[in-house]
């Protein structure tokens, strides 16, 4: 079967074989915190010092994390793919761009942070979005401007997703979208197979298990992303998939 245009959407399944906790536990907590308390707009203003501190703490751990076969997989894919290929994560770590340093992606390639960067730090006041490897103070002044503070560059639950009109054009012109290590739980993200059905595409559902939005898919792949998602890529880039 011929594609032209590709649509993978990544999230925190992919990641999780490197080392990377996964979103959501079966407690309900976000490594060891409510969401609330971390991850909204109310949070950060209520209490900064806890928030800069748990992102500090993740953003330090991903040094101790590398790409694994699934990113390079999907580097591989990029660099080959000769269509249109855009790469959607969920996810804020760097394991793509990391395995993405690795190879020259295609002309019509691009990744996509629905959700932000840890590695990327955001101006309260102006919004411009700074590269940021290190640890962000609490109230960490904005070098952009000089009434602003540095927070970090991730969309918090209540905040809209980066990035959708790209996302949106993309799902309305791809005649294959591909689905990796999601839960179906999240949205909008969770709607992008429907939307992509709705314009036609083939779809594709690559996780451990069904995902909570399994039914909408055409087709299923289940097994770790390590192994599935390479043996994935070879079939596609041979024609066989």
């Amino acid at each position: 079967m011929i594609h032209r245009n590709l649509v993978v959407l990544t999230g925190a399944g992919i990641s999780a074989e490197s080392g990377v906790p996964t979103f959501r536990g079966a407690d309900g907590l976000w490594e060891g915190h409510r969401f609330e308390d971390v991850a909204t707009p109310e949070a950060f203003a209520r209490d900064p010092a806890l928030v800069q501190r748990f992102y500090n703490l993740r953003r330090a751990a991903l040094s101790t994390v590398q790409p694994n076969a699934a990113h390079h997989a999907l580097a591989q894919l990029a660099a080959e793919w000769e269509g249109d290929f855009l790469l959607v994560t969920q996810n804020v770590d760097d394991l793509h761009d990391r395995a993405l340093a690795e190879v020259q992606p295609g002309f019509g390639f691009e990744l996509i942070h629905m959700h932000g960067e840890l590695l990327k730090g955001r101006c309260t006041a102006s919004g411009v979005v700074s590269d940021w490897p290190g640890d962000m103070a609490v109230d960490e002044p904005s070098p952009d401007h000089p009434e602003g503070r540095m927070r970090p560059h991730i969309v918090w639950f209540g905040e809209m997703p980066l990035a959708m009109h790209r996302i949106e054009k993309a799902l309305s012109k791809c005649d294959l979208f591909v689905s990796i290590g999601t839960s179906g739980a999240v949205y909008p993200a969770a709607g992008f197979v429907r939307e992509a059905r709705l314009y036609g595409a083939r779809t594709v559902e690559i996780n451990l298990e069904p995902s909570l939005g399994a039914t909408s898919f055409e087709e299923h792949i289940h097994g770790p992303a390590t192994e599935t998602v390479p043996t994935f890529v070879e079939r596609l880039l041979n024609g066989l998939a």
